[in-house]
């Protein structure tokens, strides 16, 4: 059976945390991590920080490649780039787990990692080469979904529910629709883009927490 794990790791125990530097006032909040086999392609939201500085610090990383601006809504930027996970021991060994980062956001000090374990073996293994590879985490919460601990909202974080419920209202899910991604990105700051993966985080999220919850029960 499954388990969530809510982890908290210094920023600078691992590569990424490392490369993506907001100092004390900005915030990284991860959209999205495609995996190209040895490598993958982050999207990922940066808000309130010295842009110039965070860019010219994710530069200067060698395991990055093509750092991209995608958009930018009033204090905040979508940026995207190339990246060799096997540099990174915390990223290599959610891989390696078959762990799923449901949502991961990071400030100058520290990142919360939220990861669903296929089980609480896998959970363990992560956590002892963690400790093999001396990265420092602390484990905030531990729960499995089958149990009443997600909260009013199933789990969905405050910007999931947001776009889901928006969508909803606005008739995005409706046959015709009465509204595109489009229109919804603008009544919620973000780009289109950034909708579509909310929206579809969301919806994993609610049928992990629901339908494959009664599955596993």
């Amino acid at each position: 059976m499954s388990v969530i794990a809510e982890i908290s790791i210094p920023s600078t125990e691992f590569e990424l945390g490392r490369i993506m530097d907001v100092s004390d006032s900005g915030t990284v909040e991860l959209e999205s991590l495609v995996p190209t086999g040895e490598r993958a392609v982050p999207f990922f939201w940066v808000y309130g920080a010295d842009f110039e500085a965070f860019e010219e610090t994710v530069f200067e990383a060698s395991s990055v490649e093509d750092l991209v601006e995608i958009d930018t809504y009033d204090d905040r930027v979508l940026y995207t780039f190339e990246w060799s996970v096997e540099n990174d021991a915390v990223f290599r060994t959610i891989r390696s787990v078959n762990a799923y980062i449901l949502n991961a956001t990071g400030t100058g000090d520290s990142w919360r990692f939220e990861l669903r374990f296929p089980s609480h073996d896998a959970m363990s293994t992560f956590q002892e080469r963690c400790r093999e590879s001396d990265i420092g985490f602390e484990v905030i919460r531990v729960y499995n979904p089958s149990k009443p601990d997600l909260g009013p909202w199933f789990g969905l974080t405050e910007r999931q529910r947001e776009a889901i419920v928006l969508a909803v209202e606005e008739g995005y899910y409706d046959i015709p629709r009465d509204c595109t991604t489009v229109e919804l990105a603008e009544q919620l700051g973000i780009s289109d883009q950034a909708v579509t993966e909310r929206l579809r985080r969301a919806i994993v999220r609610l049928v992990t927490n629901t339908i494959l919850t009664s599955h596993e029960t």
